[in-house]
């Protein structure tokens, strides 16, 4: 897979060749990431503070507050490791400071140990200083203790000339089970695929910060097909994951979705088809995930107007249901609620939304102190009702609280 790299410095998103000079300035890290996303994770490097000039704490946060990230850059101690897996980061990418002793106190598989390598040779103090120590072997030495490797060879890194896939296969096997990500001079999808085959990641910057390496055509590598026609069975989902249907894709349509951020396809009897052209139940496309066999895609999207179905339906299984179909009812019912309705009421009155709140999660309380089974049942209903009657009129998405959850489920330190 593809993992988009996001390089900060006096806060902005910045390119270097061979970690010195600076090639290109890509601006405003945010509208890169929205990007950069729908590939899934992105690696997001704090340069400043990697060489001790400085900090983009401020930018990384907000990264991190709304995307996946793999947040790298000056991490040096486990305070500063647990202080960013505390704020939502998927993982994050420790360099010098990757030693037994410190990672060993982190969850392994939220550890990557950063090892920049130079002509085979681990290479430290911004690539300037060799350690004498080959890479494999440092590899040997810190597997049991790492879920991960981010491998950047820096001869090649920034100059997008390629990268020497037998080092790439030689580090693969020295890791074992352990994922490893390579970086530095990948700029073909070609590549990207060679090295998904190999069961590694590509970390990817300047290519397509350039347009060398189209995104889209970065996501699709790895993908095959069995089928005469060639294309990829897609399953689309809403934000929550539920399924809305089943539709085929190929590159032309990969990338016309990820160009355009909309949902794309490739219909059979018409080729390249935009949904909601014609019908105005657009797809916003928020995410392209590859399955275990590079066979069939999920696209994640955020479906506008009546539903993805012809038939009108919310997808083409019939209509939704739980609680995302009962958030998308009451949105509905801000403009569409009867007159004089209990809903209607509850939006339009916080105070009484307010009550029933606090009402109904002290019945809960109770029934959970005293009752039990199906009082409880009852009583986390109202509760949930209510809560989704407050989400409805502030404007919150469920798929909103299911990544603040999720960022709360990262967190390391714990409540007291």
């Amino acid at each position: 897979m593809i993992i988009p790299s996001i390089d900060l410095m006096d806060g902005q998103a910045v390119q270097l060749v061979g970690g010195e000079k600076k090639a290109m300035d890509a601006g405003d890290s945010v509208p890169i990431a929205k990007k950069f996303s729908i590939a899934g994770q992105i690696a997001v490097i704090d340069l400043d503070a990697a060489l001790g000039k400085g900090s983009n704490e401020k930018h990384v946060l907000e990264l991190v507050r709304d995307f996946d990230c793999r947040v790298g850059g000056g991490i040096r101690d486990y305070e500063t490791a647990v202080r960013w897996l505390d704020a939502g980061a998927v993982s994050v990418i420790l360099g010098t400071a990757a030693r037994p002793d410190l990672v060993s106190k982190l969850p392994r598989e939220r550890v990557i140990a950063a090892l920049d390598a130079k002509h085979g040779e681990v290479v430290v103090e911004g690539w300037q200083k060799g350690t004498g120590r080959g890479i494999i072997e440092r590899i040997g030495e810190l597997k049991d203790h790492v879920g991960g490797f981010l491998v950047t060879f820096v001869e090649s890194e920034g100059r997008m000339r390629g990268i020497d896939m037998d080092q790439v296969r030689k580090v693969v096997e020295a890791a074992g089970d352990v994922r490893v990500t390579v970086a530095g001079g990948v700029t073909t999808a070609e590549e990207v695929a060679q090295i998904d085959s190999m069961g590694a990641d590509a970390q990817v910057g300047m290519a397509i910060y350039t347009g060398k390496l189209d995104l889209g055509d970065a996501i699709a590598a790895p993908m095959k097909s069995d089928r005469p026609d060639g294309l990829w069975a897609t399953i689309v989902t809403d934000e929550t994951g539920h399924a809305l249907g089943l539709v085929y894709s190929d590159l032309e349509s990969v990338r016309e979705a990820v160009g355009s951020g909309r949902g794309a396809y490739h219909s059979r009897s018409r080729g390249l088809w935009i949904k909601g052209l014609t019908s105005g139940n657009t797809q916003k496309l928020l995410r392209i995930d590859l399955d275990c066999d590079r066979d069939a895609m999920r696209f994640m999207v955020r479906q506008e107007g009546e539903g993805f179905c012809h038939l009108g339906t919310t997808g083409c299984f019939g209509d939704d249901y739980g609680l995302g179909s009962l958030l998308k009812r009451l949105d509905d019912r801000k403009n569409h609620a009867p007159e004089g309705s209990y809903t209607a009421r509850l939006l339009g009155d916080a105070e009484l939304l307010k009550e029933k709140l606090i009402e109904e999660a002290r019945e809960l309380a109770d029934a959970v102190a005293s009752a039990g089974g199906d009082e409880v049942v009852h009583e986390a209903a109202d509760v949930l009702y209510f809560t989704l009657v407050a989400m409805a009129r502030s404007g919150v998405s469920m798929g909103r609280v299911e990544k603040e959850l999720e960022q709360r489920k990262r967190r390391i330190t714990r409540r007291g």
